[in-house]
């Protein structure tokens, strides 16, 4: 399997950008979010950046790979497919879960429509490691797995996130993706030390490094993406600099979108924070007269080299007879625990004992946040019928409806929940409502179905009861 090769400067490329990406000087290469391509009908944009000879890596969001399921076979698939479709050199995901319930614990199947962590304990390492292999196995190029930021702890924790990373990396011989807002975002909520974390971490197996901004709010840290890169990141990325010569780094911004002029001066801030910390690395090495001490290798050039020797260390095949293996008794006690954390963020039932119940309001709210700003993106014409009112009455439907089948069904299930409870009040308003779900709440548009006029009516009648 063909190494990672080195990055350079990129940005991640969103559709609400893509014409200034396309003109920013000294892009090498961009990241796009897998789950929003379609491997057949690739944006144009993406294609010119292509031929241009910049590079496109996919990063996915909703995996899953700190479920305590196994990897979706579809996903999976959906994923090797668009790394293909794109020629990319590896793709990227996030050390997290996603969804919980299910089988193994013989409950709703909940999704949380976020990354949220998973607890640093040996059964949690041990599902990972073996979701992080069938991942492995099953794409087409190298995988590349994301730190993650969060609000809450997990009580009992086993490791530090270094260990953690550490021994995740030396059992499965995957890559790292370090996002160096997301450990000043732990610094922050979870006092968590990243010069700490960088210690410990396996720095020669980084594939890239994220940079992202967000903003502090009564004492807490959200990791945004829709606010300027502090200061407080950019010396977490001196400090990685320093160690190890990160083979890609890559701007983050997801909302909120500055003029490209603003976008370009915060890439001009992270190149001058990399090569200040290279200075004084080669300013080190001259002083102490070593040159040979591995965190002064470039990593890139560390894998050219192992590839030309035949092996690849992004692959699963150091692993050990003796290494651990998560057996379903793992699994359904990892499954456990999250499907209780996760019912308690989305369906309001008791918090976990040994869990912070003020910071599980703090992030229940903002994942009744994201639902609603993500359902106002994928349905755009529910706030433009609600208007004013879309907001406040999606909150309320989310306090006791949890998201069991993706943002589109929630769209749909929200407007079905408005209609079935005879609101919006204004008569022309909840009739635009209806139309609108009618139209789309069945296998195909309303208006192509052979018994649309019979489905309508029927459909219609059971909504006036």
């Amino acid at each position: 399997m063909k190494q990672p090769r080195r990055l350079g400067t990129g940005i991640g490329w969103r559709p609400e950008i893509a014409e200034a990406v396309e003109r920013m000087p000294g892009i090498d290469w961009v990241e796009a979010v897998a789950e929003n391509l379609c491997p057949g009908h690739l944006p144009e944009s993406l294609l010119r950046l292509r031929e241009r000879g910049v590079t496109v890596v996919p990063h996915g969001v909703s995996l899953g790979l700190g479920d305590a399921d196994r990897p979706d076979e579809a996903r999976l698939t959906a994923l090797a497919e668009r790394a293909e479709a794109l020629g990319s050199p590896l793709v990227t995901e996030h050390i997290a879960f996603v969804r919980a319930g299910g089988a193994l614990t013989a409950s709703e199947r909940l999704e949380a429509g976020h990354l949220l962590p998973v607890p640093r304990t040996r059964d949690a390492l041990d599902v990972l490691c073996e979701n992080i292999r069938i991942a492995q196995a099953a794409l087409p190029v190298p995988l590349a797995v994301e730190n993650i930021a969060a609000l809450i702890s997990w009580p009992g924790e086993e490791m530090t996130e270094g260990q953690f990373l550490y021994d995740l990396v030396d059992r499965t011989g995957v890559r790292l993706l370090i996002d160096v807002a997301n450990l000043h975002t732990n610094h922050v909520n979870r006092g968590e030390d990243p010069a700490k974390a960088l210690d410990e971490l396996p720095v020669e197996a980084i594939a890239y490094v994220h940079v992202a901004g967000g903003f502090e709010r009564d004492g807490v840290w959200h990791d945004s993406h829709a606010h300027p890169v502090p200061r407080p990141v950019l010396d977490i990325l001196a400090d990685l600099a320093s160690r190890v010569t990160p083979p890609g780094v890559l701007l983050e911004r997801d909302e909120n979108f500055p003029e490209p002029g603003e976008l370009e001066r915060e890439l001009g801030a992270i190149r001058g924070t990399l090569e200040k910390a290279r200075d004084g690395r080669a300013a080190t090495v001259a002083v102490s007269g070593d040159a040979t001490t591995a965190t002064d290798a470039d990593p890139a050039t560390e894998a050219d080299a192992t590839a030309e020797a035949g092996h690849s260390t992004t692959e699963a095949d150091s692993t050990t007879e003796t290494d651990s293996t998560a057996d379903d008794t793992t699994r359904q006690r990892l499954a456990l625990s999250q499907t209780a954390l996760l019912s308690a963020l989305v369906a309001g039932t008791p918090v976990p004992e040994g869990f912070d119940r003020v910071r599980l309001g703090v992030q229940a709210r903002a994942l009744a946040a994201k639902r609603a700003d993500v359902v106002a993106k994928v349905a755009a014409e529910l706030p433009e019928i609600l208007g004013d009112t879309y907001r406040p009455a999606f909150l309320t439907y989310a306090q006791g409806h949890p998201m069991t089948g993706g943002y589109r069904r929630d769209a749909l299930d929200f407007a079905e929940h408005l209609l079935l409870a005879g609101r919006p009040d204004d008569a022309e308003t909840r009739r635009r409502l209806r139309d609108w779900w009618l139209e789309r709440s069945g296998p195909a548009p309303l208006s192509q179905r052979p018994t649309a006029r019979l489905a309508r009516a029927t459909r219609r009648a059971l909504l006036r009861r």
